[in-house]
């Protein structure tokens, strides 16, 4: 399937910024499907032999040599609760949040486009759906969308801690500042409002870019967003809206187009920072490094700070 996925993954980035989702599906047994983003998969491939490492996380399987880099294998099936199945026959190897790895699944089906607005959060009763993002329907059949990232912080554990020396800078420049926070994963939100807390920073949470374009459209209503929003973060994938579509309605609302956009992703690479341009994003940042994303918030603190310097009265004493 190699050459035919690679090819249909570049068609499907033409798709990108038009609010539609490219999804590899694949199963874990013979009932279910599930899907992951197109955007993130490198290639699939049979599952080569794998060297067992003895002090690896009980979901890692092993590790596969792939032209010289050696690439953990994650159980996928055992990773959302499901008994380890002994046909688990492809590898679909990915790359997430600046790292390599391969997920063990049963069998990839087919790649399929579906518009944003139908994916939407999953069901409180969803089976496994701790671990799911979202779900959507292709055809008849219901498709169950992995939070690989929370996958990928059970096995990995926790990113590393922001420095000290940053942490401090944000505290002396944050104020009462305020950040929109744009993420369908719960573990996403998460490892950014630490982020935010650490230097300062409060934080609302939503969770897709529909919620997010309404409660900016509520903000506009009491007065200036600008006074009352340092910035948005937002990730590019989520259910009901893409974040290229909230930043491309951001950009549209004479009441909001002035606003600071850093989208957030664990899609990297040359082409979203296109997309980035394209639709008027302020700037990209690959998840995730606590370190990278402070000075992100930082460099807009100081801005910030710089424009109040320049607007306030003479004799004023800005904060």
């Amino acid at each position: 399937m190699g050459a035919g996925l690679l090819e249909s993954i570049d068609r499907s980035t033409q798709l990108a910024g038009h609010n539609r989702l490219a999804l590899l599906l694949f199963r874990l047994d013979q009932r279910q499907i599930f899907g992951i983003n197109v955007f993130k998969v490198q290639e699939v491939i049979e599952t080569p032999p794998l060297l067992t490492m003895p002090s690896a996380h009980p979901l890692v399987r092993g590790v596969a040599d792939l032209r010289g880099s050696i690439v953990p294998i994650i159980d996928l099936g055992r990773a959302l609760g499901q008994v380890p199945d002994a046909q688990s026959a492809h590898i679909i190897v990915t790359e997430y949040n600046r790292t390599v790895q391969g997920f063990l699944v049963r069998a990839v089906d087919r790649i399929v486009h579906v518009d944003v607005a139908a994916v939407q959060p999953p069901p409180g009763d969803a089976g496994g759906s701790s671990y799911l993002t979202a779900i959507t329907r292709y055809g008849n059949e219901l498709v169950e969308i992995v939070d690989v990232e929370k996958v990928l912080a059970e096995v990995m554990g926790e990113p590393p801690a922001l420095s000290d020396d940053l942490a401090r800078q944000g505290r002396s420049l944050a104020g009462s500042r305020r950040v929109l926070v744009v993420d369908d994963s719960r573990v996403a939100r998460h490892q950014v409002e630490k982020v935010l807390q650490q230097v300062g920073v409060e934080c609302a949470m939503v969770n897709d870019g529909r919620e997010a374009l309404n409660y900016l459209q509520a903000l506009a209503q009491q007065g200036p967003v600008a006074a009352q929003l340092l910035m948005v973060i937002s990730d590019i994938e989520m259910p009901g809206m893409d974040g290229y579509s909230l930043t491309t309605g951001i950009r549209r609302d004479p009441r909001l187009r002035d606003l600071y956009v850093l989208l957030h992703t664990s899609l990297s690479g040359i082409f979203n920072k296109a997309m980035v341009e394209k639709v008027g994003a302020n700037r990209f940042i690959a998840k995730f490094g606590a370190d990278e994303l402070a000075a992100g918030v930082i460099e807009r603190l100081r801005a910030a700070a710089e424009m109040d310097a320049q607007t306030a009265p003479a004799g004023a004493v800005v904060a």
